[in-house]
């Protein structure tokens, strides 16, 4: 599968939250058509573990976008909670995505 080329110019959204008493920057760029196209995920402490693997994670969820993987489908791949939360910020992130209630 190629890669869906991005738009030269495109929105951006931002969204502060805290998780696991960590807090997080989330940016998401869309298509054109309103499908998410990038996204971009900080700590608020530079240089911890968990900003790390939020940004790295951010960089393969724009990967798996681009390559026309469904929203849904990422979501459901994720580490969840007994109760369906999400365990981790990429799987928050997702699921704002989603549309799922209660998200960033």
């Amino acid at each position: 599968m190629t890669r869906e080329r991005l738009p030269d110019r495109r929105g951006h959204e931002v969204v502060e939250v805290i998780h696991r008493n960590i807090g997080y920057t989330f940016g998401v760029g869309r298509y054109d058509d309103g499908r998410p196209a990038e996204v971009f995920i900080d700590a608020a402490k530079s240089g911890v573990d968990a900003q790390i693997v939020a940004r790295d994670g951010a960089i393969l969820l724009s990967l798996l976008l681009q390559h026309g993987c469904a929203v849904e489908t990422i979501r459901h791949a994720l580490s969840r909670e007994e109760d369906g939360a999400p365990q981790g910020p990429i799987g928050l992130l997702v699921d704002d995505l989603a549309g799922i209630e209660g998200t960033a």
